[in-house]
């Protein structure tokens, strides 16, 4: 977490974490719910401009 986030902002960021990690474990497919948080982090990622295609594996 960055240092200027204002604490709000880091406790909505770790809620949303943690609720993703919820998904996945919950999940009747997990590689579809892994592979569907991909997609929506790429998507907020290059929203914001930034290249993922170095991210990927």
């Amino acid at each position: 977490m960055n240092e200027f986030m204002p604490e709000k902002e880091q406790a909505t960021a770790l809620i949303e974490e943690y609720a993703k990690l919820q998904r996945i474990k919950a999940a009747p497919n997990r590689d579809e719910e892994i592979d569907y948080q991909i997609k929506t982090a790429k998507a907020k990622l290059e929203a914001l401009g930034i290249v993922t295609e170095n991210l990927d594996k």
